[in-house]
């Protein structure tokens, strides 16, 4: 469900981390938010250039939402830690921090139900087929590609173990939704205000 921009009000703003210039599809309630993009590579143009765990060196309390779209899982757990404080730091006192991942427990469940093994396809993706391997270690064709060990996946969550990790990590206010191989997580750092349930559909 959209959300709604109230009239005449201050235009929210989501940062897109690891969304470069690749224009990443967000959900339908940011539409009309400005989108800031920030990525490590300074190829792809971001709008913000630096690494997730580097966030606190920003001007604080910037952001209405942070959208962290398959990303996180490419951090070890202790730098997980350090992109969760960077996302507290940049956001306002009420702002979401919107993650998704790979749900790891759905995708073991699937491929032991269907005797599958580690090049089970588990889905077919804009960049290609994902087997079970790919959503463990990360897709190995991008880490080929990108020659770099970052690309891999070094972290893996579950709905049960997401939400700990936002709660353990000063997000004490998560709902958490699972479609298909993937968790996602609305995380708050107090109650959701009204202004930011408007703002996205809650």
């Amino acid at each position: 469900m959209a959300g709604t921009i109230p009239i005449g009000g201050p235009i929210p703003r989501v940062l897109n981390v690891g969304g470069g210039s690749k224009a990443i599809d967000l959900p339908e309630f940011y539409t009309g938010w400005e989108q800031v993009f920030l990525d490590i590579d300074p190829s792809v143009s971001p709008d913000v250039c630096c690494d997730a765990r580097e966030l606190t060196t920003l001007d604080k309390g910037l952001y209405d939402a942070v959208y962290c779209s398959h990303n996180l899982e490419h951090y070890y757990r202790h730098d997980a830690v350090k992109v969760l404080a960077g996302f507290r730091h940049v956001l306002k006192s009420d702002g979401v921090a919107h993650i998704r991942v790979p749900d790891v427990m759905k995708a073991v469940q699937h491929v032991v139900v269907n005797e599958g093994d580690l090049d089970t396809v588990l889905y077919e993706s804009p960049i290609g087929p994902i087997s079970f391997r790919d959503l463990l270690y990360g897709h190995a064709g991008m880490v080929e590609k990108a020659g770099s060990d970052f690309m891999a996946h070094k972290n893996g969550f579950s709905k049960i173990s997401l939400k700990k990790f936002m709660n353990d990590n000063g997000f004490p206010y998560v709902a958490i939704l699972s479609h298909g191989f993937e968790v996602t997580a609305m995380a708050f750092t107090e109650s959701p205000s009204e202004r930011i349930r408007a703002l996205i559909g809650m």
